[in-house]
C-alpha cells in the first residue's frame, strides 16, 4: 500500500474495475486532486468516466486499487462509513435529473442538507441561493413534474451545491440542457467551486465543458491516455508530422 501525497485531497492509485458482463471498465487508473482544483475527466462514451467517478466517491468498489480522501483510505471503509462520507462530504450530479416527486423544488434542493440534521429553516435559506444563482428560483415551490427537464436538472445542481461539498463530482452535468443554457450553467457551477473552495470532478466528452477546469485527464477503454507528440518527419520522406496516443 502506497502512502498518498500530502497535497492531494483525493487521490487513486491503480484503480481496476471489471463490469458484471465482462467488460473492462477501469485498468490501472491513477490520478491525484488537489484541493479546489477543478479536474475533467474526458473521454467517449463508455470510457470509463462515470465508473472512475463511482470508485472515487465510494459509489462502486473498485476490485483492486486504492482510493484515499484526506489521507483517509476510502477502499477499505464498510459500507455504511462510505455511505456516511458521500452524505456528509461529497455531493454528486448525475447526467439524467432525478427529483423526489413528493417534494416540491426548494425541499429538493434542501434535502441533503436537512438529511445532515440542518434546520428547515437553514436548509431553506441555502437551497435557495443557489436556485436563485441557477435562474430557477422562481419556480420554487413546483413540483418536479411541473419542470422541463433543463429546469430539473437545474434543481439538481443546487441540491448538489447547498451543502457546500469538500468534492463535488458531476457526471455530464448539463448533458440535458439546451446548448444556450450550458455555458451560464458552468460558469455558475465552476465559479461557485472556487469561491467556496471546493474541488470538482467532472466527467464530460464535451471539449468546451473539459475546457473550463484546470486540468483534464483523458481516458480511453478504461485507461489514462497520454499524446505522445512524435518529432517531425523530414519532408523528403513524404510524411507530414503526427501524434500517437498510447
Amino acid at each position: 500500500m502506497e502512502a498518498p501525497p500530502d497535497n492531494d485531497m483525493l487521490w487513486a492509485h491503480s484503480l481496476h474495475f471489471t463490469h458484471r458482463d465482462g467488460s473492462p471498465g477501469l485498468g490501472g487508473v491513477s490520478l491525484g486532486v488537489r484541493e479546489g482544483e477543478i479536474l475533467a475527466v474526458s473521454g467517449p462514451r463508455g470510457s470509463g468516466k462515470t465508473t472512475l467517478l463511482g470508485c472515487l466517491s465510494g459509489l462502486v468498489s473498485a476490485q483492486r486499487g486504492e482510493v484515499w480522501f484526506n489521507s483517509v483510505p476510502v477502499h477499505s471503509m464498510g459500507p455504511m462509513a462510505r455511505e456516511r462520507l458521500r452524505r456528509d462530504r461529497f455531493g454528486w450530479i448525475d447526467p439524467v435529473p432525478a427529483l423526489v416527486p413528493e417534494l416540491n423544488v426548494w425541499e429538493n434542493a434542501a434535502l441533503p442538507l436537512m438529511l445532515r440534521g440542518t434546520s428547515r429553516r437553514r436548509a431553506k435559506t441555502a437551497a435557495l441561493e443557489w436556485l436563485e444563482r441557477l435562474d430557477i428560483g422562481d419556480h420554487a415551490h413546483k413540483r418536479p413534474h411541473e419542470l422541463r427537464q433543463s429546469e430539473r436538472q437545474r434543481v439538481c445542481i443546487a441540491r448538489a451545491l447547498a451543502p457546500a461539498p469538500a468534492v463535488l463530482f458531476a457526471d455530464e452535468p448539463t448533458a440535458p440542457l439546451h446548448r444556450a443554457d450550458r455555458s451560464h450553467v458552468l460558469r455558475t457551477l465552476t465559479t461557485a467551486a472556487r469561491s467556496h473552495g471546493i474541488t470538482v470532478v467532472l466527467a464530460t466528452h464535451d471539449a468546451e465543458t473539459a475546457a473550463l477546469a484546470d486540468r483534464t485527464v483523458p481516458l480511453l477503454d478504461g485507461r489514462h491516455v497520454h499524446t505522445v507528440h512524435l518529432p517531425p518527419v523530414p519532408e523528403t520522406e513524404g510524411r507530414a508530422t503526427c501524434s500517437l496516443s498510447v
